[in-house]
């Protein structure tokens, strides 16, 4: 019961924590729209002055009870309506997210019988509710079925009109015309409020999109960049540890330097990771060429060195880097070399990086197991990044060979310095 328990609970703080979160992002929409939701409510339920009409037409008339039960009744069906689709701020929620269309023409075409009934019983005044019907439907459907509808009420108020009033002489047109441009022009308005609405929302979801792939992209750079120095530099101190163990007692001095850069290469490694989680770190081949000298000559592999001595673009460097350190890193954690050689070519505007080693395993030599790894795949990613391409697998000449290739352009050529041991 207990690990239930703690189950609901942890469950459900995400869930609350994202209610909230929900709730702030929709409360930062609605003061971005400069339309409080206050100011909103306001405004929407203004439009019901369009009520006086019907009301003044009901007093003048002093219909019987029953008849002025049920206009009453007419009245207040209507004015819940219009309040319930009207009330919520139309960026906080949009009615036409909450409605199907099926039940937002139904309910319009329910609305405008109930007025034109009410008109016919109780005169024209009643046409004034088709204000609010053209307005609820300007935030009930999408910009071009609004747009028809709100056409379609005005051309309906223009005719009920013309018909009630008996003909188009007795028409009382300077009541008439400014009705038909209410209708008209709240419920258009409507439509492109809710239009900004949509499309501020929109807004408002792509960057939070943008802020989440922001997010994402973070997360892979540090997957990777941990990934490319805890892999290398743990192996070193492996190593170097091992090495002065065996040391200890044949050569304490040589052991007790051993163990001295086992220390400064985890400050090194603790300044690094600190750097890699501020985003400033960048690496640099000459560095990551030394560091390949120690671990190889620790693991006891023979190694060749080529370098091009000129100078790289500080970003043509850091890839680089990455490649020899992550290259190095799989020959001391997964190979059984016995050497390994690495060059650095630079010409025709481009620089070429090689590392080869004698250590694929024959039966992984088969299986192709040996070079698919996460490390090799984050590694393309990077070189993809600058415009280059890498290629990694079994040498054809020999199947126990790995050779792995980098390409990248630069802008000069260098020359070649080489250093074997």
């Amino acid at each position: 019961m207990d690990i239930e328990a703690e189950g609901i609970v942890s469950t459900g703080a995400p869930l609350r924590s994202a209610e909230c979160s929900s709730a702030t992002e929709l409360q930062g929409m609605v003061e971005s729209s400069g339309i409080s939701l206050r100011l909103w409510r306001l405004y929407a339920q203004a439009w019901l002055v369009c009520l006086l009409f019907p009301i003044l037409t009901l007093a003048q008339l002093r219909p019987p009870l029953l008849h002025l039960l049920l206009a009453s009744a007419g009245l207040a069906i209507f004015v819940a309506c219009y309040t319930r689709i009207m009330w919520r701020h139309p960026v906080r929620a949009q009615a036409r997210d909450r409605w199907p269309a099926r039940s937002a023409y139904l309910l319009l075409a329910s609305l405008v019988a109930l007025v034109l009934v009410l008109s016919l019983v109780y005169g024209s005044a009643f046409l004034w509710l088709l204000v609010g019907v053209s307005a609820m439907a300007g935030v009930l459907l999408p910009s071009r079925s609004a747009f028809v509808v709100v056409m379609v009420l005005t051309l309906l108020t223009l005719g009920s009109g013309v018909v009630l009033a008996g003909g188009l002489g007795a028409t009382d047109w300077l009541h008439l015309i400014p009705l038909m441009l209410l209708v008209r022009g709240l419920g258009l308005d409507m439509a492109g409020v809710a239009r900004l609405a949509s499309a501020l929302r929109e807004v408002h979801a792509a960057r939070g999109e943008l802020a989440r792939m922001a997010v994402v992209e973070e997360r892979l750079r540090m997957a990777r960049d941990l990934h490319d120095l805890l892999g290398h530099t743990l192996s070193m101190i492996t190593l170097k540890s091992e090495l002065a163990a065996r040391l200890v007692e044949q050569n304490p001095s040589r052991a007790a330097a051993e163990m001295r850069e086992v220390e400064q290469t985890a400050r090194q490694t603790l300044r690094e990771v600190r750097a890699a989680v501020a985003g400033y770190r960048q690496p640099t081949l000459q560095s990551e060429l030394d560091g390949a000298r120690q671990i190889l000559e620790a693991a006891g592999i023979e190694y060749t060195i080529e370098q091009a001595q000129d100078t790289l673009p500080s970003a043509v460097d850091a890839v680089l880097a990455w490649v020899v350190r992550e290259a190095v890193t799989n020959v001391i954690r997964h190979s059984h070399a016995t050497w390994c050689k690495v060059q650095i070519n630079a010409r025709s505007g481009r620089v070429f990086a090689e590392v080869t080693n004698d250590g694929v395993p024959a039966r992984e030599a088969q299986s192709g197991s040996w070079y698919t790894s996460t490390g090799l795949a984050s590694l393309a990613e990077r070189v993809a990044m600058h415009g280059g391409q890498l290629t990694a697998g079994l040498l054809l000449a020999d199947d126990t060979c790995f050779h792995l290739y980098v390409e990248l352009p630069i802008r000069d050529g260098g020359n070649i310095g080489s250093e074997t041991r």
